[in-house]
């Protein structure tokens, strides 16, 4: 006979869960209770967001679901954003509430919300369990949801009587994983569109990745010569040094790039849905008939056909199909050889941070830097702003799980994820981004970093201003700014007061030993960017903006 806070815990530590992120409430003390004498390790955060935020980027990285607790009411309306994070991003996640008590629903108790209807159109599965009982089957069940198909979030809602009964209820077991494979005959099927092509093109996405799935597709990429790009912001699925890599498919693309893609005659898509942002408001590939013949390979059935007739549909994960695709080669050197190589060098180009504009801090030097300085497996987060085009654009990924940023253009993503991060790989260089917008609305995760000893470095890159809306409102309206200025805390006493090291940078030549303090002083630290609000983009300033308007 167990309470429901008890087996709550047991199935978590069945399905191999290691450890949770919260905010806690008295809705599901059984749980903290119970977790107590549990090997979960609990990380206690400051805002139901920022927790949800971090169980995202476990999941994120590690294709298991990142677990979150929170309270009902405002606690649960505050990790509403992760969970639009998970469902748009395709992540495991697993949400649990705590919900008022049964004799108290439907009377609006104090802090009752129907999550069903909250989270229906942002959560994969939303469920309530009434009966302690059913807690195994529930939570397995949550497991299997979350990560099978196209993954996604599930919030579960535990009324609080629930967790406080006592019952006796079966083992929970783990979860059994669901995998998809291609036929013999659509491997068959690709390969004579592969053998017919003349500018063939791979864009890789989504998640069900894993480091020998990322393997598996540099060797097929060599055997047959492909270019390959990688969706927006999920570009440590290839390694940009890769003679065979093109880059990366998302905003601000490389024109040369973005022509290539259209001029295809073959696009073979990878885990990814390909939605408005890589897609580039669907001209690359247009919906719902694209130009080009498309073969679109994805492990949820139900997004085979959803925006794009594919030429070829194969219902598969991408860890699957390369490596069933591994054991098909060319029958020669494909023609279009020369092509890719010219694609990466472009990329190459394209990649290479300019050295100047305006203002006494040089974005490009400070990013080149970087490049020589980060290990090859360094984690960089971020959440987003006009600062992630330095990111996205100059910063050559080179291994898988090393990238957590939101697809859905989340801001307030890039602390927690880093704080989620080091704590899954503490021996791991760990450095978020963040425009001074961004970190105020979940920069008190650095606080979580400070308690449990996890050594980020948060790069703020303050330009007073919110800088994505201020440059469209310079296009759309030019010289009627309302609502985009900002006056800012000054981050690196911020980050002293939390407990962590603050430095702050003026100049480009202040940025090196700035980040060098802040990343051998053991503690989490800020680098604050003083950053000129006219170096709005790598190649336009405030000015051209305006004046181009």
């Amino acid at each position: 006979m167990k309470t429901g806070g008890q087996l709550i815990v047991d199935a978590l530590e069945a399905n191999g869960t290691d450890r949770m992120f919260c905010v806690p409430g008295e809705s599901y003390l059984a749980v903290l209770d119970a977790l107590h004498d549990s090997s979960i390790r609990t990380i206690v955060c400051r805002q139901e967001g920022g927790a949800a935020m971090m169980a995202d980027c476990q999941g994120r990285l590690t294709g298991k679901p990142g677990i979150c607790f929170v309270t009902r009411g405002p606690g649960a309306t505050n990790a509403s954003a992760g969970i639009h994070i998970a469902m748009q991003d395709s992540v495991p996640l697993i949400l649990f509430i705590g919900q008022v008590a049964s004799h108290a629903k439907e009377r609006e108790a104090f802090q009752e919300v129907d999550y069903v209807r909250f989270f229906g159109d942002i959560a994969k599965w939303v469920v309530e369990i009434d009966d302690a009982s059913r807690i195994p089957e529930f939570v397995t069940r949550a497991f299997a949801v979350a990560t099978s198909g196209r993954p996604g979030p599930v919030v579960i809602s535990l009324p609080e009587d629930m967790l406080t009964s006592v019952v006796d209820a079966p083992e929970a077991l783990p979860h059994t994983p669901v995998e998809t494979y291609p036929g013999e005959a659509e491997l068959d099927a690709l390969e004579m569109l592969l053998a017919g092509a003349k500018r063939p093109f791979v864009i890789l996405g989504g998640t069900r990745w894993n480091a020998d799935a990322v393997a598996r597709m540099h060797e097929i990429a060599e055997a047959w010569s492909l270019p390959v790009g990688c969706s927006f912001r999920r570009q440590m699925l290839f390694d940009h040094l890769h003679p065979n890599y093109a880059g990366d498919v998302g905003i601000g693309i490389n024109p040369k790039l973005a022509t290539a893609i259209k001029q295809a005659d073959v696009v073979l898509l990878i885990g990814g849905r390909m939605g408005e942002m890589p897609s580039s408001d669907y001209t690359l590939l247009k919906s719902p008939y694209p130009d080009q013949a498309l073969v679109h390979v994805h492990a949820d059935a139900g997004e085979l056909g959803r925006v794009y007739r594919p030429t070829l549909a194969i219902n598969a994960s991408p860890a699957a199909f390369v490596e069933a695709f591994t054991k098909r080669m060319p029958a020669g050197t494909p023609s279009w050889a020369a092509e890719t190589a010219k694609l990466h060098a472009a990329y190459l180009d394209w990649s290479t941070p300019p050295e100047n504009g305006p203002g006494p801090v040089q974005m490009g030097p400070i990013m080149n830097y970087l490049e020589n300085v980060l290990p090859d497996d360094a984690i960089l987060t971020n959440g987003a702003g006009n600062y992630a085009t330095w990111v996205h654009r100059f910063h050559r990924f080179r291994r898988f799980a090393t990238q957590g940023a939101p697809t859905s253009g989340s801001m307030g993503y890039g602390t927690p994820a880093a704080v989620a991060a080091k704590a899954l790989y503490p021996e791991r260089t760990v450095v978020a981004f963040a425009g001074d917008g961004c970190f105020l609305m979940n920069g008190q995760e650095f606080a979580t970093a400070v308690q449990y000893d996890l050594p980020i470095v948060v790069i703020v890159v303050n330009n007073g201003i919110y800088g994505t809306i201020r440059m469209h409102q310079e296009r759309e309206y030019p010289g009627r700014v309302v609502g985009t200025d900002l006056k800012n805390p000054d981050f690196a006493a911020l980050a002293r007061a939390y407990g962590g090291h603050g430095e702050t940078v003026e100049r480009t030549a202040d940025f090196a030993p700035a980040f060098e303090r802040a990343r051998t002083s053991g503690k989490p630290a800020i680098v604050e960017i003083r950053l000129d609000p006219e170096a709005i983009t790598p190649t336009r300033t405030m000015t051209q903006i305006r004046d181009r308007a």
